[in-house]
C-alpha cells in the first residue's frame, strides 16, 4: 500500500456517516445446556457490508440448535452472495425441512444486511417477532412487503415471509429477537406474554436512561428482563440481537522502525496527525517518534511481571515494548470465548492495549519493516514471531472474531 492510499483511507474514515456496532445476548431454556437459537454475524470489508442472522430452531436443546445452526449458516452464506432478498429467501425455503403436521419450517430466521457503501439496511424476516427500529427514541416503522419468489406458491410459509429496507440514521438502533422474548411471562402473571409493545417500551426506557448504551449491553438487558418475566426459569430459549449506528471510534497502532530511515519523519507525522486513540509498541519505534516529534519519554512502574514496563509520552495513549507485548495481546484476544463478554482486564500493558482495541471500531496499523536481528536468535522463545506475522495474526482475530475494521500499512 502506498503512502497516499493509506492516508486516503484514514481521510475516508473521517467522512464515514456511521459505524454499525453489532451485539447480542442469549440464555438457554431452563432445563437445557445448549441454546436452541443461533446468532451469526459477519463483516465483509471489501464490500463495506455487515450481515447478522438470528435463527430460532423449533423446540429447544440440541435438536433445536442443529436446526437453527443449519438455517443461520445457509442464511448467512446465501445472503453474502445475493443482495436481492427474494433470491436467498427462495433458496432458504427450499433447503429448510418442514413440519409434516403444521406445514411450517423447523426454524425461523431474521437476516439483517447493512451496506455502508450504499447507505442501506435490508431486513428479511420469517416468523420471528417483527424487528423494531428505534430512531430518536421513537419507533420507526419501514414499509414491510411480502417476499415473492419463484417456487411453490401454495407453500403456507410464504405468508410469513417479509422484507423491508431503509436508510439508517446516526444513533438508530435495530432490535430483533426470538419469540422466547415476546412470549416471556406467559403463565407467570402476564396473560398474553410480554409482547412487542412492552418490549418496545422497555428498550425506549433503557436508551433514554443510558443514551450511549452499547449494542451488547442493550441486548443483555432485554434478555435478562425476559428471564425475569419467567421468574428466572426461561420457558424457551431467549435471544436478542442489536445493531447500533453511531460515529466510529478510531485508533492507530505504530510498531517497528521504518525500513528506510528517511521515512522516520513521515512515520511519526502519520501518528501525530491521526484523529483518534494512539498506541506505540516497540522501544526503537518509541525512540524514533520521540525524536521526530521532539517529545520526552518517561518510564512507568512494572504492572505485569511477564512484560517490560510501559512508558508515557505526551499525546500518546499507550506506549509499550513491541513483540512480547503484542504477542500477549494476540493471545489474550484469542482466549476470549465470547466476543461480547466484558473481560476484567488488569493494569498491564497488554491488558490496556486489549481494552483500547476492543473499545475501537477502526484500527489502523502502521508497521515498520526494518528487521530487529535479535528476533532471529534461536535461543529466544518460539512464540516470539517476526513482526509481520504477528500483526497478521492480530489483525485476523480483530476482524474475524470481533468484527473490527483493520487496515495495515507497511513502511
Amino acid at each position: 500500500m502506498n503512502d497516499h492510499l493509506f492516508q486516503e483511507q484514514i481521510s475516508e474514515a473521517e467522512e464515514e456517516k456511521y459505524h454499525a456496532e453489532v451485539g447480542h445476548f442469549q440464555m438457554n431454556h431452563e432445563r437445557e445446556k445448549i441454546c436452541g437459537d443461533v446468532f451469526l454475524s459477519k463483516r465483509i470489508p471489501e464490500e463495506n457490508r455487515v450481515l447478522c442472522v438470528l435463527s430460532d430452531g423449533m423446540g429447544h436443546g440440541v435438536r433445536a440448535n442443529v436446526l437453527a445452526t443449519l438455517t443461520a449458516t445457509i442464511s448467512l452464506n446465501f445472503s453474502i452472495e445475493h443482495k436481492d432478498a427474494s433470491v436467498p429467501a427462495g433458496m432458504i425455503m427450499k433447503a429448510l425441512p418442514v413440519c409434516s403436521e403444521r406445514k411450517i419450517s423447523y426454524a425461523t430466521y431474521t437476516i439483517i444486511d447493512i451496506s455502508i457503501e450504499t447507505d442501506t439496511v435490508s431486513i428479511l424476516e420469517y416468523d420471528n417477532p417483527q424487528t423494531m427500529i428505534l430512531r430518536r427514541n421513537r419507533i420507526y416503522e419501514p414499509q414491510w412487503t411480502k417476499v415473492k419468489f419463484k417456487g411453490d406458491v401454495k407453500d403456507k410459509r410464504v405468508m410469513n415471509l417479509k422484507s423491508c429496507s431503509f436508510v439508517p440514521h446516526i444513533e438508530d438502533r435495530i432490535v430483533f429477537c426470538s419469540d422466547g422474548i415476546t412470549q416471556s411471562g406467559l403463565g407467570n402473571g402476564i396473560a398474553m406474554g410480554w409482547g412487542r409493545n412492552h418490549l418496545i417500551q422497555f428498550v425506549r426506557e433503557a436508551v433514554e436512561k443510558t443514551p450511549n448504551i452499547s449494542a451488547a449491553d442493550l441486548a443483555e438487558r432485554v434478555v435478562k428482563r425476559a428471564a425475569a418475566n419467567d421468574l428466572h426459569k426461561p420457558k424457551d430459549d431467549l435471544s436478542c440481537g442489536v445493531v447500533y449506528f453511531r460515529k466510529p471510534r478510531k485508533a492507530i497502532l505504530c510498531t517497528g522502525p521504518p525500513f528506510n530511515p528517511e521515512k522516520d519523519n513521515e512515520f511519526a507525522n502519520i501518528l501525530k496527525n491521526f484523529n483518534g486513540k494512539k498506541i506505540i509498541s516497540g522501544a526503537t519505534t518509541t525512540e524514533i517518534i520521540a525524536r521526530e516529534l521532539n517529545r520526552t519519554v518517561t518510564n512507568e512502574e512494572r504492572s505485569d511481571p511477564s512484560l517490560p514496563p510501559s512508558s508515557k509520552m505526551k499525546g500518546i495513549d499507550i506506549v509499550t515494548e513491541g513483540v512480547l507485548t503484542l504477542s500477549k495481546v494476540t493471545y489474550m484476544l484469542n482466549s476470549i470465548i465470547h466476543p461480547n463478554s466484558n473481560m476484567p482486564f488488569g493494569k498491564g500493558p497488554a491488558d490496556q492495549i486489549c481494552k483500547l482495541l476492543l473499545d475501537t471500531d477502526e484500527i489502523y496499523i502502521l508497521v515498520g519493516t526494518k528487521i530487529n536481528e535479535s528476533h532471529h536468535d534461536p535461543s529466544l522463545p518460539v512464540e516470539i514471531e517476526i513482526r509481520k506475522v504477528l500483526i497478521q495474526r492480530l489483525t485476523k482475530v480483530l476482524t474475524d472474531k470481533f468484527m473490527k475494521v483493520a487496515i495495515i500499512k507497511y513502511m
